[in-house]
């Protein structure tokens, strides 16, 4: 697997790019735009616990790279800033969910108790239904300088990745697994390109869009975007063996307990990580006509190879 450090190392004629510094940058603007999006008023308690996942850390990879996006096609952080800030409400939502004793059943997330653990399951699902709900509001009120035209063009791709054509569906066929030793590659595949992939070509078209990108570059930054979230979720699937609770901030071993398939119980470790790297050299190749303007990107597509958590 690719080094962990997060500084890239330059070719011939380009000064390294600092990624440490750009993510913690770029997280700062999210964080501080996350706090203001979302303020607690009555009824208090449904507030509180939407804010209490919403804020409670995480890479924020899902919004920068909907900003890294939108400036790489020309465009603005403003522009993309509230659409940045719906992901990352999109994706609360899911882990809120996703923790649920329905569904994973997991007591710690980001290394605090789950949000049905604080608040009860009846306040998560309401939790996560209501910044579902929110994150489309967001963008349509808060997007700024961009086309109207574009803008309904973004939240289109925000729905899709989070229905049944990509999370929820990808989330069924997860579930449908379970327990069941049959489970192929491919349908392994298909799972994590709807459960976890979708979300992530969102964040990438989403910001391109609201940029102005014409079909070509949206043609690119999609097979970017699908690569890098196959890899993401391959990376997750290891960790879930090898990394500790404490290094995770969740539980490990999850997915042995719940008999899940997983590209390590199919392809062994070596060859899951072989084909992590794969995915991440063909996303990188595939932003290659943008030169260093894409460094940004190669640099998140690295990093997913490379983290603990």
């Amino acid at each position: 697997m690719v080094s962990t450090d997060e500084r890239i190392a330059p070719q011939e004629g380009v000064s390294a790019f600092d990624l440490a510094a750009y993510l913690k940058q770029q997280k700062a603007i999210v964080e501080a735009e996350l706090d203001r999006s979302l303020t607690v008023v009555a009824p208090e308690k449904i507030y509180e616990s939407m804010r209490y996942s919403l804020l409670a850390g995480g890479k924020r990879l899902r919004p920068i790279l909907c900003l890294a996006t939108c400036e790489l096609m020309g465009g603005t952080l403003e522009m993309a800033l509230p659409t940045a800030c719906a992901l990352e409400m999109i994706h609360t939502m899911s882990l809120i969910h996703d923790d649920l004793p329905a569904m994973d059943n997991d007591d710690y997330r980001r290394g605090r108790l789950t949000n049905h653990k604080v608040y009860g399951d009846d306040i998560a699902i309401l939790a996560g239904d209501g910044l579902l709900a929110y994150a489309f509001e967001y963008v349509a009120v808060n997007t700024r300088e961009v086309p109207a035209e574009r803008t309904l063009q973004a939240i289109a791709r925000l729905a899709r990745a989070v229905g049944a054509a990509g999370l929820v569906g990808g989330q069924t066929i997860d579930l449908e697994s379970e327990g069941k030793s049959d489970i192929t590659l491919e349908t392994l595949r298909f799972i994590h390109t709807h459960k976890t992939g979708a979300l992530l070509e969102a964040c990438v078209t989403s910001g391109a869009i609201l940029a102005g990108a014409g079909a070509e570059d949206l043609q690119r930054l999609a097979k970017y975007a699908t690569n890098i979230g196959l890899a993401f979720q391959i990376v997750d699937d290891i960790l879930d063996i090898t990394a500790t609770p404490e290094e995770l901030g969740k539980t490990a071993g999850k997915d042995i307990k719940a008999q899940k398939a997983t590209f390590p119980s199919l392809l062994g470790l070596e060859a899951s990580r072989t084909e992590a790297d794969r995915l991440i050299e063909e996303a990188i190749a595939s932003l290659e006509p943008y030169g260093t303007k894409a460094e940004p990107l190669c640099a998140l597509a690295r990093y997913i190879t490379s983290r603990k958590n």
